[in-house]
């Protein structure tokens, strides 16, 4: 493409930025190392088998043979900077797949041709779709044994629409490909060139009448005249292109890079990323100029923290230029750094730059600030500027953890910190109802390849266990208790002696402690002793061992004692006396009770519906959403929920997801309140 201007504006033309996206398996890693072998950015290809590739270089990658984060490099083609991100294929690796699409123009969605459209793929056209980003789609593997191309071709238009349109098609049994825009005649092994080449044509005229009207009247328009129409359909989504390739023959490879250079946008021609200035309600919309000149405004889209080099913060420039030297802010951080060195990343290799563009992808090192999600700029008044946050999938997945060591909880929590500092898509929180530490993720492969990380990269070591459920007890009948202390050793003794009542309040009313005493039978500096008794009982449980709720203690008489009275003395007989009480109360256990919507293909909502019953749970709507996906809204049992994500992976093919929220608690089945208080009587004679 001619440059429009000179200087570094020019130089900012000649860049393009890409993602590669999509299901495991459709050969994205292979992609990456095709297009660096042959731009001669690497001067031998690597393997995933031998763990040699560029992209996967962590040693966990290496040895699952699967890429788990984000992996930036870059390549010069033509004359032109192309940036591209290898993403992990795995649903349980969003956290690192979605932020990739903050820093790029084109979502480049990759589909494996022997295995067609998978639910990765859809969900990764949902998302740039959404994110307003040029999109297109590569399928690979073109040369696998009886693949269907054609109907490759038709289940793509079929599931995206009739705007996807090849620009090129495999000819000779995929060894090599055609191209259908600039070409208008050809041999290829799926329909033709001529039709292809008109397809396109018009599907890019359409959103230009003068182009129309010229089609109209001639018959054929240059396409090498197309360039500004074809920026414009690829920005709304009119024209999905696609492209043939084959990453292990190298068919097409050769292609795709022109394709990248001669007709996806630079960060000129994209729709501008949408940041916010404000928080909350009040944030108003900003749009980032692809300038150098003006002042800098750039995105981190992912942090890593490696225990012997330190923190790295990878980052778009979205506006302005970054030098080394350069002084820039975090966010609305007061205080700026100086970007002592700037790199460019090829895998896990750090090329250092004199500067960056719009456009271009970047990293700092050392800076501990930084932070995933932060705007780094050198101007005051950008301080609360920010991109609009992505929606990113609820961790639900939870793991009860805790150091093999004990001492080592707050060392524990560091590293955790930096491991959830760099995925967003993991959680980390003390349940005090449980008194757990329980880190959340998006799947069981995603925590086990966090306790993987804690033990090779942080030789630390951790005990693991399911969740307790969060379990609580309540009264549902007043009753009365009474409790008499009496101890005498020799010296002064022990005298205390609560009369008290217990009422049930309503469901979330929480504690209420009355002192009704009369006539001073139970001194007025002892009544705190008694409720401190009864608020033991509270946290340690009364038939299970689990926080008793929503419950009125009403202290109404009592006995003392004028030498042997004492707050311990008051205590004890507080506590035990609520303990009687409660027995008495018809006492039950309940459990909590969540809010969950579930997404999943239209076609298994009979399985969906049928298995939440079985779990005790009551489905209470569903409504549509695009592409064949309904939500299926209900309440289940928190305890029901054991493994779930991997029931409902088998039932919707791995297409499902789900969300929770808390929602209240209710008793639990009498079978389950047995085994609660069996298993508490264990503990308390233990």
């Amino acid at each position: 493409m001619a440059s429009r201007s000179n200087g570094l504006a020019a130089e900012m033309e000649a860049v393009r930025t890409l993602a590669l996206v999509g299901a495991s398996a459709s050969g994205k890693t292979t992609l990456a190392e095709a297009l660096l072998l042959k731009s001669g950015a690497i001067g031998a290809p690597g393997s995933i088998e031998r763990g040699s590739t560029v992209s996967d270089h962590d040693p966990l990658e290496r040895r699952m043979q699967h890429s788990l984060n984000a992996s930036v490099m870059h390549l010069t083609h033509a004359g032109t900077r192309i940036h591209f991100i290898d993403t992990p294929g795995g649903p349980d690796f969003l956290g690192q797949s979605l932020p990739a699409l903050e820093a790029v123009e084109t979502a480049a969605i990759v589909i494996n041709a022997s295995t067609g459209i998978e639910p990765m793929a859809v969900r990764m056209m949902e998302y740039a779709a959404s994110r307003h980003l040029t999109r297109m789609i590569i399928v690979n593997k073109i040369d696998a044994q009886g693949v269907d191309l054609a109907g490759v071709l038709e289940q793509i238009q079929a599931t995206f629409g009739r705007e996807c349109l090849p620009l090129n098609l495999p000819g000779d049994g995929g060894s090599r490909v055609v191209d259908c825009f600039f070409n208008r005649e050809g041999q290829c092994d799926i329909g033709g060139v001529d039709a292809a080449h008109r397809a396109l044509v018009e599907q890019v005229v359409e959103v230009d009448a003068a182009f129309v009207d010229r089609y109209l009247n001639d018959g054929d328009v240059d396409a090498s005249e197309l360039h500004a129409p074809l920026e414009q359909a690829l920005r709304e989504g009119h024209l999905i292109p696609v492209s043939f390739v084959s990453a292990r023959s190298g068919a097409g490879v050769a292609e795709l890079l022109d394709v990248i250079v001669k007709l996806l946008p630079d960060p000129t021609e994209a729709n501008p990323p949408d940041f916010l200035v404000g928080e909350g309600a009040a944030a108003k919309p900003m749009q980032a100029k692809p300038d150098p000149s003006k002042h800098v405004l750039a995105h981190v889209f992912k942090v890593t923290v490696d225990p012997y080099v330190g923190k790295l913060g990878i980052f778009r420039v979205h506006q302005g230029t970054v030098t080394r030297d350069s002084q820039l802010y975090v966010g609305d951080g007061r205080k700026p750094f100086k970007v002592g060195h700037l790199f460019m990343l090829q895998g896990k290799d750090h090329v250092e730059v004199p500067r960056a563009l719009p456009g271009d992808i970047v990293a700092v090192a050392k800076v501990d600030d930084i932070r995933f999600d932060s705007v780094l700029h050198d101007a005051a008044e950008d301080d609360h500027v920010h991109l609009a946050p992505l929606d990113f999938p609820i961790p639900v997945h939870g793991l009860a953890i805790e150091p093999k060591r004990h001492g080592d909880e707050q060392r524990m929590w560091e590293i955790l910190g930096k491991l959830v500092g760099e995925d967003p898509c993991l959680r980390v929180e003390h349940v005090a109802a449980t008194n757990e530490s329980v880190v959340y993720g998006l799947g069981e492969l995603h925590l086990r390849v966090l306790l993987e990380r804690l033990r090779e990269v942080y030789r630390f070591e951790v005990n693991t266990r399911p969740p307790r459920i969060a379990y609580r007890e309540t009264v549902t009948m007043q009753a009365e208790g009474h409790h008499r202390h009496k101890k005498q050793t020799g010296g002064a003794g022990q005298f205390g002696e609560v009369f008290l009542r217990v009422e049930p309040m309503a469901r979330g009313a929480g504690f209420e402690f009355v002192d009704s005493v009369k006539g001073g039978t139970i001194p007025g500096q002892f009544i705190p002793a008694v409720e401190k008794g009864v608020r033991e009982v509270l946290t340690t449980g009364a038939i299970a061992g689990y926080p008793v709720v929503d419950v009125r203690v009403v202290v109404h008489d009592g006995k003392h004692h004028s030498v042997d009275s004492k707050d311990i003395a008051f205590a004890t007989a507080g506590r035990k006396a609520f303990m009687a009480a409660i027995r008495e109360a018809r006492a039950i256990v309940l459990e909590p009770i969540v809010q969950i919507e579930i997404a999943a293909p239209d076609g298994s909502i009979g399985d969906v519906t049928g298995d939440l019953s079985s779990r005790r749970g009551l489905v209470t709507g569903t409504s549509n959403m695009a592409a064949g996906t309904v939500v299926i809204r209900g309440q289940v049992p928190m305890s029901e929920l054991s493994s779930y994500q991997s029931r409902l992976n088998a039932m919707t093919s791995g297409q499902g997801r789900y969300t929770i929220a808390l929602s209240h608690y209710e008793a639990v089945p009498p079978a389950v309140q047995q085994t609660l208080m069996g298993q508490f009587r264990v503990r308390d004679d233990e």
